[in-house]
């Protein structure tokens, strides 16, 4: 089972770590990761992110990086979540859900797929902080994270 949703509204985390848990008795272990909208580092406390996607795209993405962990590890089930809109500080912004027979390989899915999360899916993000909008440039720690799954090719 994989799930793949690019929303504006928030999600419920329980439910989604439900709906992996009882995917199969099979289950032995889920892994869920969330990322919260914060303040940027040194930059102070932010109004609001807007983020946007490139619809069609996007979801076509989100399908590879999931395919991609599905036949690097022994998945039950994986499931992804993207915010897109307006969303404040301490808002969700994305969830990662993985099941697995196995710790190990829930584990290391959740941390690939979010990892190109980060770098692959086309969404762009824009800060508004003191009446001021700039957009968010990645990272080079997101890209060297990212490096990592390319050299266990």
């Amino acid at each position: 089972m994989n799930s793949l949703r690019i929303q504006a509204e928030d999600f419920d985390l329980a439910a989604e770590y439900q709906s992996l848990r009882q995917l199969s008795l099979a289950v032995g272990a889920v892994v869920t990761f969330t990322g919260l909208v914060r303040d940027f580092e040194g930059q102070g406390s932010i109004d609001s992110l807007s983020l946007q996607h490139y619809p069609g795209m996007t979801e076509k993405l989100l399908q590879e990086i999931v395919d991609q962990a599905n036949s690097r590890w022994n998945l039950l089930g994986t499931s992804v979540i993207h915010r897109v809109g307006k969303l404040l500080p301490c808002d969700q912004i994305v969830f990662v859900g993985v099941a697995s027979q196995h710790r190990a390989d829930a584990f290391e899915a959740a941390q690939f797929v979010m990892d190109y999360l980060k770098t692959k899916a086309t969404f762009w993000k824009k800060v508004e902080q003191d009446g001021q909008q700039y957009w968010v440039e990645s990272k080079d720690s997101d890209q060297a994270a990212s490096q990592r799954w390319a050299n266990d090719d």
